[in-house]
């Protein structure tokens, strides 16, 4: 009990000093973290709303597929991105292995389904009126999922907040395809496993206060966006 008081008091004092390795490590966190989440919506956001718009064989067992990969485990996306990136691999020329655009393309891997999945069933809860309505109008396709996208931001934006609490807190992808290299690939959750195994536990509660701190946030934004889709 003693050791876990004395380090959660040192832990605190490492945040409030802005330690530079942590301050490092949480920089490369985020800065993935982001990265992969901002490709995911540019990916995931038009993929849902071409599902959510069209009409085709097979639509409802592509959204099951998409439901079913929410939960994929971090591991497996990277064995698979490993076979492609590594020296052996299709892009193993590219030297991708060990680098902060290894983690990205696996994070984005892994929540696309994530922001697909959301933007979907944001769009299914727009009233099929404002569909019409602008359609009737004279509206276009392009014109119409515009105004469905406005009606729909909030759940969107729920979407991307929850795809950057899924990669923010992940550690799988991480490790296999970051190789936690210190002040290059290593994230909170990686340093964290690292400092546990050394039995150094200062800098491992620290940033596990500062990673509870992120998700708390994350949650908050999450709620706050839900909250601002079931007001509409």
């Amino acid at each position: 009990m003693n050791l876990l008081i004395d380090s959660f008091i040192s832990a605190i004092r490492l945040i409030v000093s802005m330690d530079a390795e942590m301050v490092a490590i949480v920089g490369v966190s985020l800065k993935v973290s982001c990265t992969s989440t901002v490709l995911a919506g540019l990916i995931g956001v038009p993929l849902g709303f071409t599902i959510a718009f069209s009409e085709f064989v097979g639509k409802r067992m592509t959204i099951t597929v998409l439901n079913t990969l929410l939960a994929l485990p971090t591991v497996v996306i990277g064995l698979f991105v490993y076979a492609f990136i590594s020296r052996r691999g299709i892009f193993g020329p590219f030297d991708l292995l060990y680098t902060q655009r290894a983690i990205i393309i696996g994070q984005a891997i892994l929540i696309i389904p994530v922001v697909a999945a959301f933007t979907i069933a944001a769009i299914s809860r727009i009233d099929e009126r404002y569909r019409k309505t602008a359609m009737t109008l004279g509206a276009n396709r392009l014109q119409t999922a515009w105004i469905v996208f406005r009606e729909a931001r909030f759940g969107i934006v729920a979407a991307m907040v929850a795809a950057f609490g899924r990669v923010i807190s992940e550690v799988g992808i991480s490790m296999m395809l970051g190789g936690n290299i210190k002040g290059f690939t290593r994230t909170m959750t990686t340093a964290m496993a690292l400092e546990y195994d050394k039995g150094s536990f200062i800098l491992a509660v620290a940033l596990g206060i500062v990673l509870l701190g992120l998700s708390f946030g994350m949650n908050i934004l999450f709620h706050f966006f839900q909250g601002r889709v079931h007001s509409q």
